[in-house]
């Protein structure tokens, strides 16, 4: 009780720890090799993620976007005219055409001369197959008789008092020389079994736990450690590219953006201010005005040559006649009740 109490409370052995001594003397000089080798790939793969990042969302993207539009232009599009402009009604004209040219032709032939023609041949095939059949079956019933007493009879008869017998005969003979065979067979194997076993399997085994199986383990530990080396070396390479791609990132906006930035605001925006303060707002305002001038030259024109064409209508054509006005206003509340008083007498009467 006391050895499975110790064991349950005993920590579990860490999978860093199964190794032993081995596994802690090659771990740190791997992962510094390893370290040392993955940080420049880790790096140069980020600098190519970035890149290609990139080239996709302002290259390839737009590039492609094009293409397919140019394809649908040059390919799609005048296809799909082809097919529903020319292809579809010439196949229909065509169908049209087959179903009067061939279909009706074909189907007034089959119903009102090849099916009268088929059912007469019918008719005359089934009775000349009915006397056939007859015949034949009289024909077989008289050659089966003749082959039954002919030929099964007496190979039955030969089969039962002659190949029987000397059918069993052989194979008792067989059995004893299989048997005999079979002996022969065992001793040699078992011989055959002893010589490999003790020339080739016993030594195979000795060298396999002996030599092969530590070197195995060796090489286990030695694989693990490795492979543990190169993901914590790829880890670390991936802090190590973040805290470069921050540092440049950094080093771009204050060199770069910032001035820029700066530059935008502080120079760019005033002077921007000042021109359209004291170019663009009066070059607008004077084109503003000349519009506003055009406009009323072009209104006063059009309002001379409306008043000359109205003179000379009335010098050729005289006065128009004056059009009298019409009362739209509502009628008043006396009004209203003369006329419906009005309209009640009319409806009395």
């Amino acid at each position: 009780m006391g050895r499975v109490e110790q064991a349950e409370g005993a920590e579990p052995v860490r999978r860093s720890d199964a190794g032993g001594c081995l596994a802690v003397a090659i771990r740190i000089p791997v992962r510094v090799v390893v370290l040392v080798l993955v940080v420049p790939v880790r790096m140069g793969w980020d600098a190519l993620v970035v890149v290609g990042r990139f080239l996709r969302d302002a290259v390839l993207r737009p590039v492609g976007r094009a293409l397919a539009w140019l394809g649908r232009a040059l390919f799609v599009w005048p296809l799909v005219a082809v097919w529903r402009y020319v292809l579809v009604p010439l196949a229909k004209g065509v169908g049209w055409l087959g179903n009067v040219l061939l279909v009706v032709p074909a189907v007034w032939l089959y119903r009102w001369l090849l099916t009268p023609v088929g059912h007469a041949l019918a008719r005359f095939f089934t009775r000349v197959g009915a006397v056939l059949a007859a015949i034949a079956r009289g024909l077989y019933t008289g050659l089966a008789w003749l082959g039954r007493y002919l030929a099964v009879v007496p190979a039955v008869w030969l089969y039962r008092w002659v190949l029987t017998p000397v059918g069993h005969a052989l194979a008792w003979c067989g059995r004893q020389a299989a048997r005999g065979v079979g002996l022969v067979v065992t001793g040699v194997g078992f011989v055959l079994y002893w010589t490999v076993r003790v020339l080739l399997v016993l030594p195979a085994l000795a060298v396999w736990r002996w030599v092969l199986a530590p070197v195995g383990r060796v090489l286990a530990v030695v694989g693990r450690e490795v492979a543990d080396a190169l993901g914590h070396a790829w880890r670390i390479a991936g802090h190590l590219s973040l805290a470069v791609g921050r540092f440049l990132g950094t080093l771009l906006r204050w060199t770069v953006a910032e001035p820029a930035r700066w530059a935008y605001r502080s120079v760019l925006t005033p002077v921007g201010h000042a021109v359209r303060d004291t170019v663009l707002r009066p070059l607008a305002e004077a084109g503003r005005g000349a519009g506003r001038a055009a406009r009323q030259a072009l209104a006063s024109t059009r309002l001379s040559v409306r008043q000359a064409r109205a003179d000379v209508r009335r010098m050729l054509f005289g006065e128009p006649a004056e059009r009298k006005p019409v009362d739209r206003r509502e009628p008043s509340a006396v009004e209203a009740r003369t006329l419906g008083s009005s309209t009640t007498a009319l409806t009395k009467d």
